[in-house]
């Protein structure tokens, strides 16, 4: 019985201990806020309006561009599901003619309006198919 009565006393004084350091330090605490609040010219709270006053500016200049963006016309978005157009069978044939007649892939892709590294694609794959053969 004696151990646990020991065991109780020191619990109680632990937490008496530590009661009496947070009344310390709460009263600290307030020494050190009417210290501030005496002190001519420092008005902790005037920093903080200022942020606010700034914060409260930026979030509406964000809102009148957001509200500008939705005025805008939807139609001004590109439609990405739009197929480009590329090279059909009629165009691959007449591409590869006229490469036989030794025209540049820069010039085949202007004739046919069609992007050079799709005729230069084109020509690859087809020496590729005639080195097979």
């Amino acid at each position: 019985m004696n151990v646990l009565v020991g065991a109780l006393a020191f619990l109680s004084a632990l937490v008496l201990t530590g009661t009496a350091m947070s009344l310390l330090a709460l009263q600290r605490t307030r020494v050190l806020l009417r210290e501030l609040n005496r002190r001519p010219g420092v008005a902790p709270s005037a920093p903080a309006a200022d942020d606010t006053r700034g914060l409260r500016q930026a979030v509406e200049a964000l809102a009148a561009q957001v509200r500008e963006l939705q005025r805008t016309p939807a139609d001004a978005a590109v439609d990405p599901a739009v197929p480009r157009p590329g090279i059909n069978l009629s165009r691959r044939s007449q591409a590869l003619r006229m490469h036989r007649r030794g025209e540049s892939a820069e010039q085949i892709a202007t004739a046919l309006s069609v992007p050079r590294q799709e005729v230069e694609l084109l020509l690859k794959v087809h020496r590729i198919v005639l080195s097979n053969v």
